[in-house]
């Protein structure tokens, strides 16, 4: 992921946070002396979630606690839902909420990673099923 040449503010938000973040020169595709500004939601550790309007969606309204599903990763892309009580699994492309009882169907996205008719009995389970679901949607 690219870091920003500078951050030109912040604002907090509930459960997350909106960088005003600007992006200047060729390593990310501008010409010499321009510059971008975007906006970016991260958590508050400072994990990236992706833009503004996903952040509030995921965290305002199925109430997630986003989090990377793996120490090596630099984006947010499972989390759990207490609200829900589902684990999601998302990319930019989608998003599904995994529950216990949640069952593998033939032509499920996950097949490859869980044989046809596993059942999620665990919240464990349902946590491998979203990092599977977020691998392979991303």
């Amino acid at each position: 992921m690219i870091k920003p040449d500078r951050v030109l503010g912040i604002v907090k938000k509930q459960g997350y946070e909106i960088r005003k973040e600007e992006y200047c020169g060729e390593s990310v595709g501008i010409p010499d002396g321009k510059c971008i500004v975007m906006e970016s939601a991260y958590t508050p550790s400072g994990d990236y979630l992706g833009n503004p309007e996903n952040a509030k969606y995921l965290i305002e309204k199925l109430g997630i606690s986003p989090e990377k599903s793996s120490p090596d990763h630099t984006v947010c892309s499972i989390g759990w839902s207490e609200k829900d009580q589902k684990w999601y699994g998302w990319s930019h492309r989608a998003i599904y909420g995994f529950y216990i009882g949640c069952k593998v169907e033939e032509g499920d996205i996950i097949a490859e990673d869980f044989p046809i008719g596993f059942e999620a009995e665990t919240k464990e389970d349902c946590r491998k099923m979203a990092v599977a679901f977020a691998r392979e949607v991303s």
